[in-house]
């Protein structure tokens, strides 16, 4: 991966939930590719500390733990581990999260005679659509409560929490994820105010989007061949390409370094080729 500039994060220990994803894993390796000590943390342990192997294995610090961010006991356990590890938290990023198919429509746009040939919007799963909002919301609220504790008055200590482009316009067929990243995105706003007098500033990443093996299902037929959702976002995104992964890099450096956005605190920045800016006229 290519670094696009470098900052100073030498001794601070960097925390990230979801790393056993494509976009989070990245998170981690650009912070110890920056001197900071990685702590990829995932339901999946395995994939979290297959991350953070190849992390070591390009001479950065960095280890796995298996957790559940929905369980404030499981995210305690985790944390003592990591004080232990490598030391307590600088900076938190809260990238666990995703979406459930009980919680997606099939038809974008309501018809009547879609009731009882497809999934409407009266067929959604109450317990999925709880799913989708307990993960995104609680899935951040949780590690926060855990890991703020370690940044209290302490210098160059932040969150930096992941929305979506949905959180300004919402997508069709998925309002459970919407409306769970629309409450990310105020939720950074809330704890920016909130921590603002013991010095953890709190801001958000809203990414446009973005293939990983969460959505490719989704963007790309079997055969490989883009689906008529991929062409429409493509129609609609002013930039005429998904984004690459490490094109986030460089706004997630900017939020880390102290030096760089001290002064920057609440702000949900979104990253997305200029699609919430385009009214598709």
């Amino acid at each position: 991966m290519k670094i696009p500039f470098q900052i100073d994060l030498k001794d601070k220990v960097v925390v990230v939930t979801g790393a056993g994803g494509v976009l989070c894993s990245m998170f981690a390796a650009a912070a110890a590719a920056n001197g900071a000590k990685a702590a990829l943390l995932d339901l999946n342990g395995e994939a979290a500390q297959e991350n953070a192997d190849a992390i070591t294995a390009d001479g950065g610090i960095a280890k796995g733990y298996a957790c559940n961010v929905l369980e404030k006991a499981s995210m305690e356990a985790a944390r003592e581990q990591i004080i232990a590890d490598l030391g307590t938290c600088d900076i938190l990023i809260n990238g666990a999260g995703g979406n459930n198919p009980r919680a997606t429509t099939d038809n974008e746009f309501f018809k009547k005679e879609d009731l009882n040939q497809m999934k409407t919007f009266f067929d959604l799963d109450v317990s999925g659509v709880e799913f989708v909002f307990n993960l995104n919301y609680l899935g951040t609220l949780i590690p926060t409560q855990v890991f703020a504790q370690d940044m209290i008055d302490k210098k160059g200590t932040g969150i930096i929490n992941i929305s979506s482009m949905n959180a300004f316009t919402p997508l069709t067929k998925i309002p459970a994820y919407s409306g769970a990243k629309a409450a990310i995105s105020n939720f950074t706003q809330w704890l920016a105010v909130h921590f603002s007098k013991v010095g953890i500033r709190c801001n958000a990443i809203a990414p446009g989007f973005f293939v990983t093996k969460q959505n490719e299902k989704l963007l790309f037929n079997e055969d490989g061949t883009p689906t008529a959702r991929t062409e429409k976002i493509l129609r609609n995104t002013p930039m005429d390409r998904f984004g690459r992964s490490e094109e986030l890099v460089g706004t997630l450096l900017y939020l880390m370094s102290e030096e760089a956005s001290g002064f920057v605190n609440g702000v949900v920045i979104p990253v997305d080729g200029g699609f919430a800016a385009y009214s598709g006229v």
